[in-house]
């Protein structure tokens, strides 16, 4: 009983270390953005969700990751990030990193072990949507977090004028 007792203590004092450490945050990939009209696949694992996941025939997570991208905003391109950019820094946990006129990368951060997952926006004037993806860096599944804060990212982008 006294083991398991400080074997649990023991954990949780490891994760806390780890956290204040930044052990959890894991390192941004180096091959975001945009390259030949695509923003980069979706991860092979449960851990990513991506609106170009139907570009990827052969992807083993293709039907798990797909994800609508974003409609256009009434005044095009332009008007569609700088609402989706205000809705970002609304957000507590993400940062936005980069922004250009047609495409933002953000950082989101967990509250409590601060893993940090990879979102980023591209205004495609081919669709005319805003096409997305969003990837854990750590771990094999993510029980869907980045579809369900995407999809909350859909819900105030949409509330925008």
């Amino acid at each position: 009983m006294k083991f398991a007792f400080y074997f649990v203590l023991a954990a949780i004092v490891l994760a806390l270390v780890a956290t204040q450490a930044g052990l959890l945050n894991g390192r941004p990939p180096a091959d975001l953005g945009v390259k030949d009209g695509r923003l980069k696949p979706p991860s092979r694992t449960r851990n990513s969700v991506s609106s170009q996941a139907t570009l990827h025939p052969d992807h083993p997570q293709r039907g798990y990751a797909t994800i609508a991208p974003l409609p256009f905003k009434g005044g095009g391109a332009a008007e569609s990030m700088r609402a989706l950019d205000a809705v970002l820094r609304d957000i507590p946990g993400i940062a936005v990193v980069e922004q250009r006129s047609d495409y933002v990368y953000a950082q989101a951060q967990t509250r409590w072990l601060k893993f940090v997952d990879d979102l980023e926006f591209w205004a495609n004037p081919a669709s005319g949507t805003v096409e997305l993806r969003s990837a854990s860096r750590l771990g094999r599944e993510d029980f869907g977090v980045n579809r369900q804060r995407i999809e909350a990212i859909r819900t105030a982008y949409l509330a925008m004028p």
